[in-house]
């Protein structure tokens, strides 16, 4: 039996948005004081500061409509509680396509919302219409409308958002649903961590030695040392199979590397009181023949002369009387090794912007032009196949996950910690627990249905 430096209650590894909401749910609603959160980097370093600092209760599947819901519950419980330390915001989501009829999108949405899907959609079609829909006036959350608007009215259209391309036919309004700090909201929760007897570990876990407790190995810059730990979390975000392979564990998770850019609008293109816009459709790029024809010589970037998927991200960022956007666009599919060089790719600014472009034509002024100071980065996406996250008991006796959050992590990030911490007291969970947890790839009829699903929920 080795030598134990350190313990405790409760080890959590990972100390991102994620790792640090099981910490803080653990202390804030359980009562634990002795938590300790392992990481060799700094808190909210690595995954966690690439975040787009977005949310929205829009999924196709009602589970993760409850999920969602739930956790923007708990953003706004610490929204009130801080003076809104989190700067938490409510212009909602636009989801946009030139298609006027798009029945698969409306299906989604009544499917995602379930029982309520009636009472929360409504649409806007004609003349009369107008005087019912509520533009995005204000950025505040309090008293923002609930529900999804589905406006169809071009007038109404070109009269909200005259930003926007002539050709748009149907933008999904998502109400509840804006942005945050990220960071405010993870400061916030280790400052409460701490000040109720949690602590951080500067440290990398390199083994894990299974029993009662169970006894960590970490690499910490001052030599190695042991842990026992009651119980542990798995909170590693990109490196969930890591920790779960030293427990002989497959927890089915992928990484996937997604890139975004941040610059400063200076000719005032996206309107400040803008939602978080999302152009839905597909598009084939404009390319001169020459580029066209460089591009195709190589199968690396052929594809970007191809049709490419929907999914590009525009918002307004920062400060309200700020010049800052930021642009994303997750067209990568391809997994990708997060312990070797981030695959960052120098074309991506330009692609991105060309794609945004065709939405929002004033962007093409920044093509190949970008403001000086302009940041390009990028981050892994932790995903499973199904793109739901996992929450709850390995099968390793006293250990827990709580990841694959995929692109959705910081919205996501308060309930997981709170169900995670659920699971790991033994107390009442949310109805849907046992549909997030691991446990789920054995029950067939949830792996049925999920595999059905046409969408799973990715924007």
């Amino acid at each position: 039996m080795p030598t134990v430096d350190i313990s405790t209650e409760v080890a959590v590894i990972g100390a991102g948005s994620v790792g640090i909401a099981v910490a803080y749910y653990l202390a804030r609603k359980h009562g634990c004081r002795n938590i300790v959160i392992i990481d060799p980097r700094d808190p909210m370093s690595l995954t966690s500061a690439q975040s787009g600092e977005n949310y929205r209760n829009w999924w196709p599947h009602p589970v993760m409509t409850a999920f969602t819901d739930d956790s923007i519950a708990l953003l706004e419980d610490i929204a009130s509680e801080t003076g809104n330390r989190i700067n938490m915001t409510r212009r909602g989501y636009a989801l946009i396509t030139r298609r006027s009829q798009p029945d698969d999108l409306i299906e989604d949405l009544f499917r995602g919302y379930g029982s309520e899907a009636e009472q929360l959609v409504r649409f806007h079609t004609g003349a009369g219409s107008h005087s019912m829909y509520q533009p995005p006036a204000s950025s505040a959350w309090e008293g923002a409308p609930g529900g999804i608007d589905v406006l169809q009215d071009k007038a109404l259209i070109r009269q909200t958002f005259p930003a926007y391309a002539d050709d748009v036919a149907t933008i999904l309004h998502v109400r509840r649903a804006g942005s945050i700090s990220g960071q405010q909201l993870g400061q916030f929760m280790l400052e409460y961590i701490k000040a109720n007897g949690g602590r951080l570990i500067r440290g990398d876990v390199t083994a894990i030695e299974t029993g009662s407790p169970l006894t960590l190995r970490i690499a910490t810059p001052e030599g190695h040392k042991t842990l026992s730990a009651e119980k542990v979390v798995n909170a590693a975000g990109p490196f969930l199979k890591d920790v779960a392979d030293m427990v002989g564990e497959n927890l089915g998770v992928s990484c996937v590397y997604q890139q975004k850019i941040a610059f400063e609008d200076r000719e005032g293109i996206v309107p400040r009181d803008l939602p978080f816009t999302i152009d839905l459709d597909e598009q084939t790029l404009s390319w001169t023949d020459e580029e066209r024809e460089i591009l195709s010589e190589d199968p690396e970037t052929a594809r970007l002369t191809q049709m490419m998927q929907g999914g590009i991200h525009c918002r307004p960022d920062g400060a309200e009387d700020g010049k800052w956007i930021k642009l994303g666009w997750a067209f990568n599919h391809k997994p990708s090794d997060p312990h070797g060089p981030e695959p960052i790719d120098t074309q991506f600014p330009d692609i991105v912007l060309r794609g945004a472009s065709r939405l929002q034509p004033g962007l093409a002024t920044y093509i190949g032009k970008l403001p000086r100071g302009a940041h390009h980065y990028g981050g892994y996406y932790a995903m499973t196949e199904e793109n739901w996250p996992l929450i709850g008991p390995m099968r390793t006796p006293g250990m827990f996950v709580a990841g694959a959050l995929s692109g959705f992590g910081t919205m996501a990030a308060c309930i997981s910690g709170e169900l995670c911490a659920d699971w790991m007291v033994d107390k009442p969970k949310a109805p849907y627990a046992h549909m997030l947890a691991p446990s789920r790839y054995a029950d067939s009829n949830i792996m049925a249905e999920l595999k059905a699903q046409a969408s799973r929920g990715h924007l």
